[in-house]
């Protein structure tokens, strides 16, 4: 199950917006909200742009919380 509450609080602290990193994923800004509701999956290449974008260094306390 997705994280988004810590999620957010990396983005933040990164001083992004989810529009910056749906942007950066090359996705539009609703398909991340449906992504972090659990609506849809991160991809695998997602899930790793992502740790790189933001410094996750414990993908599985968020993507898989």
């Amino acid at each position: 199950m997705f994280n988004e509450a810590e999620f957010r609080k990396i983005v933040l602290n990164q001083g992004l917006t989810l529009e910056e990193v749906a942007k950066y994923l090359r996705i539009n800004p609703s398909t991340l909200y449906r992504k972090m509701k659990g609506e849809s999956d991160f991809y695998r290449s997602e899930i790793q742009s992502l740790c790189e974008l933001l410094h996750i260094e414990k993908p599985e306390k968020i993507f898989f919380a």
